[in-house]
């Protein structure tokens, strides 16, 4: 077992209100938690390949298109899906993708 305070994570700006804190793991998956500010949208469309994505939002509200997601829920992104996420009152996101082997 290795426990992680994901605030000692170094956080990467990716755009306005937006940052990413890259979990480190081993085995075929990238693991992430996403912090938006209130009134933030993703600065680019995200793009899957075959494997997508799965995230669970932890706090606050994420929303896709007119889909509002509140924390507890899970979102799947299906294979070779897009998307551009944002929110109105911040949200924090566990997210992976996983790696083909």
């Amino acid at each position: 077992m290795n426990p992680v305070d994901v605030e000692t994570i170094d956080p990467v700006f990716v755009g306005p209100g937006c940052v990413r804190r890259d979990v480190s793991v081993e085995g075929p998956v990238r693991a992430w938690v996403i912090d938006m500010a209130p009134g933030s949208e993703w600065p680019f469309t995200d793009q899957h390949d075959e494997m997508g994505e799965l995230v669970y939002v932890v706090s606050g509200e994420l929303i896709e298109g007119e889909t509002r997601y509140k924390a507890g829920t899970v979102v799947r992104y299906g294979p070779h899906s897009s998307h551009r996420p944002r929110t109105q009152t911040g949200v924090r996101l566990f997210g992976y993708n996983p790696r083909p082997l």
